[in-house]
């Protein structure tokens, strides 16, 4: 109890924000407020962890590096304890048997400590952040840190209000019989955990995406095993040091939350998923392993986050140069390897209105290619947008897309000034026809940005649902002056599950969802089966057994 009466009034206040959805943060997004030292001392502590073995005290039958190194060009050579599955497994059930047992207030207090913690280290996780995941430093910091720690608190709240509905004492229930004495049963509700949490997480949004899932899981009771993405292990690893450290100082067992490390070539998640005693699994990544996922483990409550498809419908604007500088930001931000990225603009063949004056197809597209190539002209500005490419097929999918249709403007290579051995690509440009559905109903990962030419709006609403029911997406951006084309375009977005934005101002996009306010995802389309985060991700994670004692 120590520990939630400390975390009392955050918790008090992130529950209140998700009940009005207003804006607010628990964590500020700007470096500066950290104070003048915390930059130094959280980029030490990084490089402090190179080159070294990160001991965590779990179990363990060797060490593994996993094949992580940076996009940035450097070699990290950090090893992880390697367990087996039977080594986490029976670590995790012994586990449960306590923690499962805590009172709500407990293990909420430990996650809400937790979260603190990682608060006060964000710049080593910032730098962790990009140096394997290729995300520019601005976008670690703020991704890795600020807005995972925020996804983290907005599911440490959810899980908890819905906990908080049953009462944790005994409660007299009594039944009138006319003449005869009521009947009296004293009841309680026993909170059961599913069992153990796997969490598998991607390569490249590996906190922001995993925290979630692992704090539902832990408030809910289940001990959480954290298996990162291969190539992208030292967030989480930095993640499970600090929430076991919590742990045993609470007088709870570390293995509460536990690293299961592997490789490309010896993967693990199938065998550990159906391992026994796993209830939950929380997964992030591409939409092969999660369909397997969804369709195979049927003995645990499956979460998944997969492929997506993001789409920009151009109808009217009144400010087309402020919709195009808008624009160039959203589809460039870390070379368009988010979930979250806009990969398929459409545009009527016939052009737009433009504070009413028509403006052609034409011109649209060469005043958006413009703009980016404008925005990525300087290489360190550059840099500082695209971040690093993360997968060396990235050059194969740029020159598949630019085969496809016209290249309005090619990718090239930028030299990085910080980071010259580093790869780093500006998008490439391709116009396709509305025919070629083929082409632009399926993710492209990285930066391929498709201009759709379509007979009218009404097309381009009709593809972008289309694209959401085949492949899945997260978000539509729709520009336009006309309420009808409002109208239409929001039953659109609903019909398709997919959460849609107007009219962005500039400083907002469409790539980064608020916490507190904005449902990440819907489940209502192929691009995952749950949201971060609604009552229906962290309600299934526990189930609820009565005790029922006869009081007469």
């Amino acid at each position: 109890m120590e520990l939630f009466e400390k975390h009392e009034e955050r918790l008090k206040r992130a529950r209140a924000a998700i009940r009005i959805r207003e804006y607010w943060s628990a964590h500020a997004e700007s470096p500066r407020a950290y104070g003048d030292e915390a930059p130094q001392l959280g980029e030490s502590a990084f490089q402090d962890r190179i080159g070294r073995p990160f001991a965590l005290n779990q179990p363990e039958s060797g060490w593994g590096s996993g094949g992580e190194s940076s996009p940035y060009g450097s070699d990290l050579g950090v090893t992880y304890p390697v367990a087996s599955l039977e080594q986490l497994i029976t670590a995790a059930e012994t586990a449960l048997a306590t923690w499962g047992t805590a009172s709500v207030e407990d293990r909420t207090g430990v996650c809400l400590e937790i979260l603190e913690r990682l608060g006060e280290n964000v710049f080593e996780m910032a730098h962790a952040v990009m140096q394997t995941t290729g995300q520019p430093f601005l976008m670690a910091f703020q991704s890795g840190g600020p807005q995972a720690l925020d996804r983290g608190l907005e599911a440490v709240a959810h899980t908890y209000a819905v906990l908080d509905r049953i009462p944790g004492d005994t409660k007299r229930w009594e039944k009138p019989q006319g003449r005869r004495d009521s009947l009296r049963i004293d009841k309680q509700w026993r909170v059961r955990p599913r069992g153990i949490a796997v969490s598998i997480a991607g390569s490249t949004l590996p906190t922001l995406n995993s925290y979630p899932g692992i704090f539902a899981s832990l408030v809910a009771g289940n001990p959480v095993i954290v298996k990162p993405h291969p190539a992208t292990i030292l967030p989480l690893a930095i993640f499970v040091e600090t929430a076991r450290m919590v742990l045993k100082e609470a007088g709870h067992d570390p293995n509460t939350v536990l690293l299961a490390v592997d490789t490309a070539e010896a993967p693990i998640a199938r065998n550990l998923v159906m391992s026994r005693g796993v209830g939950v699994v929380d997964y992030t990544g591409g939409s092969d392993f999660g369909e397997w996922l969804e369709h195979n483990v049927h003995h645990a409550r499956v979460f998944t986050a997969k492929s997506a498809v993001n789409s920009v419908v151009l109808d009217s604007a009144t400010d087309l140069k402020a919709v195009i500088r808008e624009l160039a930001v959203s589809l460039t931000m870390y070379s368009g390897q988010m979930g979250t990225s806009p990969q398929n603009v459409f545009i009527p063949a016939s052009g737009i209105e433009v504070d009413g004056t028509p403006a052609s197809f034409g011109e649209v597209a060469a005043g958006l290619t413009e703009a980016i190539d404008r925005l990525l002209a300087d290489a360190q500005r550059a840099g500082d947008i695209l971040g690093a490419i993360k997968g060396p097929a990235t050059r194969d999918t740029i020159a598949a897309a630019s085969s496809y249709g016209d290249v309005l403007l090619e990718s090239r290579q930028i030299l990085h000034p910080s980071f010259p051995e580093s790869l780093v690509l500006t998008p490439v440009i391709v116009k396709v026809g509305a025919d070629d559905r083929h082409v632009f109903m399926k993710e492209m990962f990285g930066p391929v940005i498709y201009v759709i030419a379509t007979a009218d709006t009404d097309e381009s609403l009709d593809l972008a649902g289309d694209t959401a029911a085949e492949v899945g997406a997260l978000n539509w951006l729709v520009y336009t002056t006309n309420e009808d084309v409002e109208s239409r375009a929001i039953d659109a977005a609903i019909a398709a599950g997919v959460s849609v934005f107007f009219n962005l101002p500039g400083g907002l996009y469409v790539n980064e969802p608020a916490a507190f306010s904005d449902f990440h995802g819907t489940g209502a389309n192929p691009a995952g089966n749950s949201s971060f985060t609604d009552t229906s991700f962290v309600a299934d994670r526990f189930r609820v057994v009565g005790v029922n004692v006869s009081a007469t």
